[in-house]
Protein backbone atom coordinates (compact mmCIF):
# COMPACT_ATOMS: atom_id res chain seq x y z
CA UNK A 1 0.00 0.00 0.00
CA UNK A 2 2.81 2.39 0.88
CA UNK A 3 4.56 1.53 -2.37
CA UNK A 4 1.45 2.46 -4.36
CA UNK A 5 1.28 5.80 -2.55
CA UNK A 6 4.94 6.44 -3.32
CA UNK A 7 4.40 5.80 -7.06
CA UNK A 8 1.40 8.09 -7.15
CA UNK A 9 3.35 10.80 -5.37
CA UNK A 10 6.20 10.44 -7.86
CA UNK A 11 3.74 10.64 -10.75
CA UNK A 12 2.15 13.82 -9.35
CA UNK A 13 5.57 15.49 -9.09
CA UNK A 14 6.31 14.75 -12.73
CA UNK A 15 3.00 16.25 -13.78
CA UNK A 16 3.65 19.26 -11.64
CA UNK A 17 7.05 19.84 -13.27
CA UNK A 18 5.54 19.54 -16.75
CA UNK A 19 2.77 21.96 -15.83
CA UNK A 20 5.30 24.44 -14.46
CA UNK A 21 7.41 24.25 -17.62
CA UNK A 22 4.40 24.75 -19.86
CA UNK A 23 3.29 27.68 -17.75
CA UNK A 24 6.74 29.34 -18.09
CA UNK A 25 6.73 28.88 -21.84
CA UNK A 26 3.26 30.39 -22.17
CA UNK A 27 4.15 33.33 -19.93
CA UNK A 28 7.41 33.96 -21.87
CA UNK A 29 5.55 33.96 -25.18
CA UNK A 30 2.93 36.30 -23.83
CA UNK A 31 5.64 38.62 -22.51
CA UNK A 32 7.41 38.57 -25.89
CA UNK A 33 4.20 39.53 -27.71
CA UNK A 34 3.56 42.37 -25.27
CA UNK A 35 7.11 43.73 -25.74
CA UNK A 36 6.87 43.39 -29.50
CA UNK A 37 3.67 45.39 -29.58
CA UNK A 38 5.23 47.98 -27.30
CA UNK A 39 8.31 48.30 -29.54
CA UNK A 40 6.08 48.60 -32.58
CA UNK A 41 4.11 51.36 -30.89
CA UNK A 42 7.35 53.15 -29.97
CA UNK A 43 8.56 52.88 -33.54
CA UNK A 44 5.37 54.37 -34.82
CA UNK A 45 5.69 57.24 -32.39
CA UNK A 46 9.32 58.16 -33.36
CA UNK A 47 9.41 60.53 -36.35
CA UNK A 48 12.24 59.98 -38.82
CA UNK A 49 14.73 62.82 -39.12
CA UNK A 50 14.80 64.11 -42.69
CA UNK A 51 17.06 66.72 -44.25
CA UNK A 52 15.07 69.16 -46.36
CA UNK A 53 15.86 71.66 -49.08
CA UNK A 54 13.89 74.77 -50.03
CA UNK A 55 13.43 74.95 -53.80
CA UNK A 56 14.70 78.17 -55.33
CA UNK A 57 15.26 79.59 -58.77
CA UNK A 58 18.96 80.06 -59.53
CA UNK A 59 21.67 79.56 -62.12
CA UNK A 60 22.37 75.86 -62.59
CA UNK A 61 26.11 75.33 -62.66
CA UNK A 62 27.94 72.17 -63.68
CA UNK A 63 31.15 71.39 -61.83
CA UNK A 64 34.16 70.49 -63.96
CA UNK A 65 36.93 68.77 -62.02
CA UNK A 66 40.43 68.99 -63.45
CA UNK A 67 43.29 66.79 -62.30
CA UNK A 68 46.98 67.02 -63.02
CA UNK A 69 50.51 67.12 -61.66
CA UNK A 70 52.62 70.10 -60.72
CA UNK A 71 55.34 70.90 -63.24
CA UNK A 72 58.48 72.93 -62.55
CA UNK A 73 59.47 75.93 -64.64
CA UNK A 74 62.38 73.81 -65.86
CA UNK A 75 63.79 70.33 -65.26
CA UNK A 76 66.99 70.02 -67.28
CA UNK A 77 69.17 66.96 -67.69
CA UNK A 78 72.90 67.73 -67.67
CA UNK A 79 75.01 65.39 -69.85
CA UNK A 80 78.52 65.62 -71.36
CA UNK A 81 78.97 66.13 -75.09
CA UNK A 82 82.05 63.93 -75.23
CA UNK A 83 83.14 60.71 -73.54
CA UNK A 84 85.79 61.36 -70.90
CA UNK A 85 87.00 60.88 -67.36
CA UNK A 86 85.36 63.01 -64.66
CA UNK A 87 87.96 65.25 -63.06
CA UNK A 88 85.84 67.27 -60.63
CA UNK A 89 82.21 67.41 -59.42
CA UNK A 90 81.43 70.73 -57.78
CA UNK A 91 77.80 70.27 -56.71
CA UNK A 92 75.80 68.00 -54.43
CA UNK A 93 72.15 66.96 -54.30
CA UNK A 94 69.85 69.79 -53.26
CA UNK A 95 72.48 72.47 -53.82
CA UNK A 96 71.26 75.82 -55.11
CA UNK A 97 73.18 76.96 -58.18
CA UNK A 98 73.12 80.02 -60.40
CA UNK A 99 73.39 80.42 -64.14
CA UNK A 100 76.98 80.01 -65.29
CA UNK A 101 78.19 78.11 -62.21
CA UNK A 102 80.59 75.25 -62.96
CA UNK A 103 78.89 71.94 -62.14
CA UNK A 104 81.32 69.31 -63.40
CA UNK A 105 84.71 69.17 -65.14
CA UNK A 106 86.02 66.37 -67.36
CA UNK A 107 89.72 65.67 -67.83
CA UNK A 108 91.17 68.11 -70.41
CA UNK A 109 94.80 66.90 -70.38
CA UNK A 110 94.94 65.34 -73.85
CA UNK A 111 92.93 68.17 -75.33
CA UNK A 112 95.19 70.78 -73.76
CA UNK A 113 98.19 69.13 -75.48
CA UNK A 114 96.37 69.17 -78.82
CA UNK A 115 95.54 72.84 -78.32
CA UNK A 116 99.21 73.67 -77.65
CA UNK A 117 100.32 71.78 -80.75
CA UNK A 118 97.66 73.44 -82.86
CA UNK A 119 98.58 76.86 -81.50
CA UNK A 120 102.18 76.29 -82.53
CA UNK A 121 101.11 75.20 -86.01
CA UNK A 122 98.82 78.21 -86.26
CA UNK A 123 101.60 80.62 -85.35
CA UNK A 124 103.93 78.97 -87.90
CA UNK A 125 101.25 79.23 -90.58
CA UNK A 126 100.77 82.88 -89.72
CA UNK A 127 104.50 83.53 -89.96
CA UNK A 128 104.73 81.72 -93.29
CA UNK A 129 101.83 83.70 -94.70
CA UNK A 130 103.30 87.01 -93.60
CA UNK A 131 106.78 86.08 -94.92
CA UNK A 132 105.40 85.00 -98.28
CA UNK A 133 103.37 88.20 -98.52
CA UNK A 134 106.41 90.33 -97.69
CA UNK A 135 108.56 88.49 -100.26
CA UNK A 136 105.95 88.95 -102.95
CA UNK A 137 105.46 92.60 -102.11
CA UNK A 138 109.21 93.30 -102.22
CA UNK A 139 109.52 91.56 -105.60
CA UNK A 140 106.49 93.40 -106.94
CA UNK A 141 107.81 96.75 -105.78
CA UNK A 142 111.18 96.04 -107.48
CA UNK A 143 109.69 94.82 -110.78
CA UNK A 144 107.22 97.68 -110.87
CA UNK A 145 110.00 100.18 -110.22
CA UNK A 146 112.04 98.65 -113.09
CA UNK A 147 109.05 98.90 -115.41
CA UNK A 148 108.39 102.52 -114.48
CA UNK A 149 112.09 103.32 -115.07
CA UNK A 150 112.18 101.53 -118.43
CA UNK A 151 108.94 103.20 -119.48
CA UNK A 152 110.25 106.66 -118.67
CA UNK A 153 113.55 105.89 -120.38
CA UNK A 154 111.74 104.71 -123.53
CA UNK A 155 109.65 107.88 -123.67
CA UNK A 156 112.82 109.97 -123.42
CA UNK A 157 114.55 107.94 -126.19
CA UNK A 158 111.48 108.22 -128.40
CA UNK A 159 111.71 112.01 -128.17
CA UNK A 160 115.40 111.92 -129.03
CA UNK A 161 114.68 109.65 -131.98
CA UNK A 162 112.07 112.05 -133.29
CA UNK A 163 114.69 114.79 -133.08
CA UNK A 164 117.18 112.60 -135.01
CA UNK A 165 119.51 112.48 -132.05
CA UNK A 166 119.65 108.66 -131.84
CA UNK A 167 119.41 105.77 -134.21
CA UNK A 168 116.56 103.33 -134.68
CA UNK A 169 118.64 100.51 -133.19
CA UNK A 170 119.16 102.46 -129.98
CA UNK A 171 115.39 103.15 -129.69
CA UNK A 172 114.51 99.48 -130.32
CA UNK A 173 116.95 98.38 -127.62
CA UNK A 174 115.28 100.64 -125.02
CA UNK A 175 111.82 99.51 -126.21
CA UNK A 176 112.75 95.86 -125.68
CA UNK A 177 113.91 96.61 -122.12
CA UNK A 178 110.53 98.22 -121.39
CA UNK A 179 108.66 95.25 -122.90
CA UNK A 180 110.67 92.78 -120.80
CA UNK A 181 110.06 94.70 -117.56
CA UNK A 182 106.34 95.02 -118.41
CA UNK A 183 106.17 91.27 -119.00
CA UNK A 184 107.79 90.58 -115.62
CA UNK A 185 105.26 92.91 -113.95
CA UNK A 186 102.32 91.25 -115.73
CA UNK A 187 103.54 87.86 -114.55
CA UNK A 188 103.37 89.04 -110.94
CA UNK A 189 99.99 90.71 -111.47
CA UNK A 190 98.56 87.53 -112.99
CA UNK A 191 99.38 85.69 -109.74
CA UNK A 192 96.90 87.88 -107.87
CA UNK A 193 93.39 86.55 -107.05
CA UNK A 194 90.11 88.44 -107.08
CA UNK A 195 91.10 90.30 -103.91
CA UNK A 196 94.54 91.09 -105.38
CA UNK A 197 96.21 88.45 -103.22
CA UNK A 198 98.89 86.39 -104.96
CA UNK A 199 98.22 82.66 -105.26
CA UNK A 200 101.40 81.84 -103.36
CA UNK A 201 100.28 84.05 -100.51
CA UNK A 202 96.68 82.83 -100.72
CA UNK A 203 97.72 79.24 -100.02
CA UNK A 204 99.68 80.34 -96.97
CA UNK A 205 96.75 82.42 -95.73
CA UNK A 206 94.41 79.43 -96.26
CA UNK A 207 96.68 77.25 -94.16
CA UNK A 208 96.74 79.91 -91.46
CA UNK A 209 92.95 80.27 -91.49
CA UNK A 210 92.53 76.50 -91.29
CA UNK A 211 94.81 76.32 -88.26
CA UNK A 212 92.86 79.17 -86.62
CA UNK A 213 89.58 77.30 -87.15
CA UNK A 214 91.12 74.15 -85.70
CA UNK A 215 92.30 76.17 -82.72
CA UNK A 216 88.81 77.59 -82.16
CA UNK A 217 87.26 74.13 -82.53
CA UNK A 218 89.62 72.64 -79.95
CA UNK A 219 88.95 75.53 -77.59
CA UNK A 220 85.19 74.97 -77.97
CA UNK A 221 85.64 71.24 -77.40
CA UNK A 222 87.65 71.96 -74.27
CA UNK A 223 84.95 74.31 -73.02
CA UNK A 224 82.37 71.56 -73.64
CA UNK A 225 84.25 69.37 -71.16
CA UNK A 226 83.19 71.83 -68.47
CA UNK A 227 79.46 71.58 -67.64
CA UNK A 228 77.85 74.85 -66.57
CA UNK A 229 74.47 75.60 -64.99
CA UNK A 230 72.19 76.79 -67.83
CA UNK A 231 69.99 78.71 -65.37
CA UNK A 232 69.29 79.22 -61.67
CA UNK A 233 67.93 76.17 -59.89
CA UNK A 234 68.50 73.26 -57.54
CA UNK A 235 70.42 70.07 -58.24
CA UNK A 236 67.72 67.38 -58.28
CA UNK A 237 69.78 64.43 -59.52
CA UNK A 238 73.44 63.42 -59.35
CA UNK A 239 75.11 60.34 -60.76
CA UNK A 240 78.71 61.45 -61.14
CA UNK A 241 81.86 60.55 -59.24
CA UNK A 242 85.42 61.74 -59.73
CA UNK A 243 87.54 59.28 -61.70
CA UNK A 244 84.71 57.50 -63.51
CA UNK A 245 84.27 57.56 -67.27
CA UNK A 246 81.22 59.50 -68.42
CA UNK A 247 79.78 58.54 -71.79
CA UNK A 248 78.70 61.16 -74.28
CA UNK A 249 75.02 61.98 -73.66
CA UNK A 250 74.90 60.18 -70.29
CA UNK A 251 72.71 61.94 -67.72
CA UNK A 252 74.98 62.98 -64.85
CA UNK A 253 73.01 65.78 -63.19
CA UNK A 254 69.62 67.44 -63.37
CA UNK A 255 68.73 71.00 -62.54
CA UNK A 256 65.23 71.86 -61.32
CA UNK A 257 63.90 75.40 -61.39
CA UNK A 258 60.88 75.73 -59.09
CA UNK A 259 60.68 79.50 -59.36
CA UNK A 260 57.39 78.94 -61.18
CA UNK A 261 55.05 75.98 -60.81
CA UNK A 262 52.43 74.93 -63.35
CA UNK A 263 49.66 72.34 -63.41
CA UNK A 264 48.83 70.65 -66.71
CA UNK A 265 45.31 69.20 -66.94
CA UNK A 266 43.31 67.43 -69.63
CA UNK A 267 39.89 68.73 -70.63
CA UNK A 268 37.23 67.08 -72.77
CA UNK A 269 35.61 68.66 -75.80
CA UNK A 270 32.36 69.08 -73.87
CA UNK A 271 34.07 71.24 -71.22
CA UNK A 272 36.57 73.23 -73.26
CA UNK A 273 34.19 76.16 -73.80
CA UNK A 274 34.17 76.83 -70.04
CA UNK A 275 37.91 77.54 -69.90
CA UNK A 276 39.62 80.67 -71.21
CA UNK A 277 43.13 82.07 -70.84
CA UNK A 278 43.20 84.37 -67.81
CA UNK A 279 40.52 82.45 -65.90
CA UNK A 280 41.35 82.53 -62.15
CA UNK A 281 41.20 79.16 -60.37
CA UNK A 282 41.99 77.63 -56.99
CA UNK A 283 44.31 74.62 -57.00
CA UNK A 284 44.23 72.07 -54.18
CA UNK A 285 47.40 70.05 -53.59
CA UNK A 286 46.28 67.09 -51.52
CA UNK A 287 49.73 66.09 -50.27
CA UNK A 288 50.11 69.49 -48.58
CA UNK A 289 46.46 70.05 -47.69
CA UNK A 290 46.76 73.56 -49.08
CA UNK A 291 44.94 75.54 -51.73
CA UNK A 292 46.78 77.93 -54.04
CA UNK A 293 45.54 80.61 -56.39
CA UNK A 294 46.34 80.38 -60.06
CA UNK A 295 45.45 81.54 -63.56
CA UNK A 296 44.89 79.63 -66.78
CA UNK A 297 47.77 80.70 -69.05
CA UNK A 298 47.34 78.27 -71.95
CA UNK A 299 44.61 76.26 -73.66
CA UNK A 300 45.77 74.00 -76.50
CA UNK A 301 44.32 75.11 -79.84
CA UNK A 302 43.61 71.52 -80.92
CA UNK A 303 42.76 68.24 -79.21
CA UNK A 304 45.38 65.55 -78.82
CA UNK A 305 45.04 63.05 -81.66
CA UNK A 306 45.27 60.05 -79.33
CA UNK A 307 43.27 61.15 -76.26
CA UNK A 308 40.92 63.64 -77.96
CA UNK A 309 41.50 65.90 -74.95
CA UNK A 310 42.72 69.48 -74.73
CA UNK A 311 45.64 70.54 -72.53
CA UNK A 312 45.09 73.36 -70.04
CA UNK A 313 48.07 74.88 -68.23
CA UNK A 314 47.57 76.74 -64.95
CA UNK A 315 50.26 78.87 -63.32
CA UNK A 316 50.25 78.93 -59.52
CA UNK A 317 50.62 82.39 -58.02
CA UNK A 318 51.26 82.11 -54.27
CA UNK A 319 53.60 79.13 -54.14
CA UNK A 320 55.92 78.39 -51.23
CA UNK A 321 58.91 76.11 -50.72
CA UNK A 322 56.60 73.14 -50.01
CA UNK A 323 55.27 73.03 -53.57
CA UNK A 324 57.43 70.69 -55.61
CA UNK A 325 57.26 69.21 -59.08
CA UNK A 326 55.24 66.01 -59.50
CA UNK A 327 52.56 66.63 -56.84
CA UNK A 328 48.94 65.64 -57.51
CA UNK A 329 46.69 68.68 -57.91
CA UNK A 330 43.00 69.29 -58.45
CA UNK A 331 40.79 72.23 -59.30
CA UNK A 332 37.04 72.65 -59.84
CA UNK A 333 35.58 74.92 -62.48
CA UNK A 334 31.92 75.73 -62.95
CA UNK A 335 30.06 76.03 -66.24
CA UNK A 336 26.57 77.56 -66.64
CA UNK A 337 24.01 74.95 -67.73
CA UNK A 338 20.79 76.93 -67.35
CA UNK A 339 20.11 80.43 -66.11
CA UNK A 340 17.56 80.97 -63.31
CA UNK A 341 15.87 77.58 -63.19
CA UNK A 342 14.38 75.39 -60.44
CA UNK A 343 16.74 72.74 -59.11
CA UNK A 344 16.85 70.19 -56.31
CA UNK A 345 19.74 68.15 -54.88
CA UNK A 346 20.14 64.90 -56.78
CA UNK A 347 19.59 62.97 -53.51
CA UNK A 348 15.98 64.23 -53.40
CA UNK A 349 14.91 62.40 -56.56
CA UNK A 350 13.35 58.93 -56.74
CA UNK A 351 12.82 57.13 -60.03
CA UNK A 352 10.45 54.21 -60.59
CA UNK A 353 9.20 52.68 -63.80
CA UNK A 354 10.54 55.51 -65.90
CA UNK A 355 8.93 58.22 -63.78
CA UNK A 356 10.44 60.69 -61.31
CA UNK A 357 9.13 61.45 -57.83
CA UNK A 358 10.05 63.57 -54.83
CA UNK A 359 8.67 63.99 -51.32
CA UNK A 360 7.31 67.47 -50.65
CA UNK A 361 7.09 68.47 -46.97
CA UNK A 362 3.81 70.29 -46.24
CA UNK A 363 2.99 72.82 -43.54
CA UNK A 364 2.21 69.99 -41.07
CA UNK A 365 5.69 68.51 -41.57
CA UNK A 366 4.19 65.55 -43.39
CA UNK A 367 5.79 63.96 -46.45
CA UNK A 368 3.71 63.97 -49.64
CA UNK A 369 4.94 62.06 -52.69
CA UNK A 370 4.86 64.19 -55.85
CA UNK A 371 5.58 63.23 -59.47
CA UNK A 372 7.85 65.70 -61.27
CA UNK A 373 9.30 66.29 -64.73
CA UNK A 374 13.06 66.59 -64.81
CA UNK A 375 15.39 68.46 -67.18
CA UNK A 376 19.15 68.84 -67.02
CA UNK A 377 21.34 66.92 -64.60
CA UNK A 378 24.82 67.26 -63.20
CA UNK A 379 26.82 65.68 -60.40
CA UNK A 380 25.03 67.70 -57.73
CA UNK A 381 21.68 69.00 -58.97
CA UNK A 382 18.68 68.10 -61.08
CA UNK A 383 16.53 70.62 -62.92
CA UNK A 384 12.77 70.34 -62.27
CA UNK A 385 10.56 71.44 -65.16
CA UNK A 386 7.17 70.80 -63.54
CA UNK A 387 5.61 69.37 -60.38
CA UNK A 388 6.94 71.87 -57.83
CA UNK A 389 7.23 75.63 -57.48
CA UNK A 390 9.77 77.95 -55.94
CA UNK A 391 9.58 77.86 -52.16
CA UNK A 392 8.48 74.22 -51.90
CA UNK A 393 10.35 72.16 -49.31
CA UNK A 394 11.54 68.74 -50.46
CA UNK A 395 12.98 65.80 -48.53
CA UNK A 396 16.63 65.02 -49.24
CA UNK A 397 17.43 62.12 -46.91
CA UNK A 398 15.77 58.99 -45.50
CA UNK A 399 13.58 58.70 -48.60
CA UNK A 400 13.35 54.90 -48.31
CA UNK A 401 11.54 55.22 -44.95
CA UNK A 402 9.03 57.84 -46.03
CA UNK A 403 5.40 57.25 -46.94
CA UNK A 404 2.57 59.54 -47.90
CA UNK A 405 1.21 61.60 -44.99
CA UNK A 406 4.03 60.43 -42.71
CA UNK A 407 5.01 62.95 -40.07
CA UNK A 408 8.72 63.75 -40.06
CA UNK A 409 11.27 65.70 -38.09
CA UNK A 410 12.38 68.14 -40.80
CA UNK A 411 15.93 69.54 -40.61
CA UNK A 412 16.78 72.25 -43.12
CA UNK A 413 20.07 71.84 -44.97
CA UNK A 414 20.56 75.60 -44.78
CA UNK A 415 20.35 75.51 -40.96
CA UNK A 416 23.04 72.85 -40.88
CA UNK A 417 25.37 74.88 -43.05
CA UNK A 418 24.69 78.18 -41.31
CA UNK A 419 23.30 77.44 -37.86
CA UNK A 420 21.41 80.33 -36.30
Amino acid sequence: MNRVRYDLSKLDKKKLVIILILTCVILSGFHFLLNRNEVQKNREVVKPEVLTYTVQRKDMMRRISLYGETIAEANIDIAPKYTGRIKDVRVSLGQVVHKGDVLLVQDTGDLDLSILQNNAASRQAEADAKETMATYQALYDKVNANYQHDKTNYERYATLYDQGAISKEELDKVLQQMIDSKSALDTLLNQRMAEETPASVESKLAAWEKSQKGEAMLAKQRDDLILYAPRDGVIGYRNAEVGTIAQAGQKLLSLVDNSKIYVDCELSEMDIAAVKVGLPVDINIEALGNTYHGDVIYVSPAADAATKHYIVRIELKNIDAQVLSGMFARTDLYSLQRSQTLTIPKEALMERNGKAYIFVVDAKNQAQEQEVTIGLRNDEEIEILSGIVEGDIVAVSNLARLKNNMSINAISQESQVNPS
